[in-house]
Parts: structure tokens; C-alpha cells; sequence
């Protein structure tokens, strides 16, 4: 199953080396682990399988870049401004 990202850029830095980007916006929410609650309500165990899946595909994604010199990077609203 192959990572498609949400973004991909080209920027070429001074000295007029090229540096690729492969950009994943998701919510703030989802980049941080679920605080757990007294008990377990489907809406945490929904956080908490999010979170899960987010750093899965994160890592491999790194990987996936490194491989290819690129770099990864997750991009919340706060970055954006939203």
C-alpha cells in the first residue's frame, strides 16, 4: 500500500539547490496522544485509533523520504494560521 501525501513541493533554496517536501496537514488534535478519560467512551477509543494510525503512517513516510532525500513534515491550523 503505497503513502500518497497531501502535499508535495518543490523549493529551491539559495545556492540553487532544489529541496523536496512532502507536506500531511491533519488537525492538531490528531497530532498529540487522546487524554485518557475515567472510562472508555467510543469517541476516545476513536482518538486513540487515530492517533495510532497518524504516527504509523508518519514514521513511515520519514522513512520514505529519507530514502529519497526529501523531507516530511505534518502541518496543523496553527501553522496555517487557521
Amino acid at each position: 500500500h503505497r503513502y500518497f501525501p497531501d502535499f508535495y513541493m518543490k523549493v529551491k533554496e539559495r545556492g540553487g539547490k532544489v529541496k523536496r517536501y512532502v507536506i500531511e496537514v491533519k488537525p492538531a488534535k490528531q497530532t498529540k496522544p487522546p487524554v485518557k478519560p475515567k472510562r472508555q467512551t467510543k469517541g476516545y477509543i476513536r482518538e486513540a485509533y487515530e492517533y495510532a494510525k497518524n504516527q504509523v503512517k508518519w514514521k513511515m513516510a520519514r522513512e520514505f523520504c529519507a530514502d529519497r532525500q526529501w523531507e516530511f513534515k505534518v502541518v496543523t491550523e496553527k501553522e496555517l494560521g487557521i
